[in-house]
């Protein structure tokens, strides 16, 4: 008995187009994040 709904083909593609987008952006944010404490390391170094 499996009433689970199944996603279409452009339903998926649709999903893994916009989990793809939002893993780039946290890719940016995290990068962004490491460069900054970076640059604050050899700020505070010098």
């Amino acid at each position: 008995m499996s009433d689970d709904p199944k996603m279409t083909k452009e339903e998926l593609d649709v999903f893994y187009r916009r989990r793809r987008a939002k893993n780039w952006v946290f890719l940016v944010i995290l990068g962004g994040l490491a460069a900054l404490f970076f640059a604050i390391t050899i700020l505070k170094m010098s």
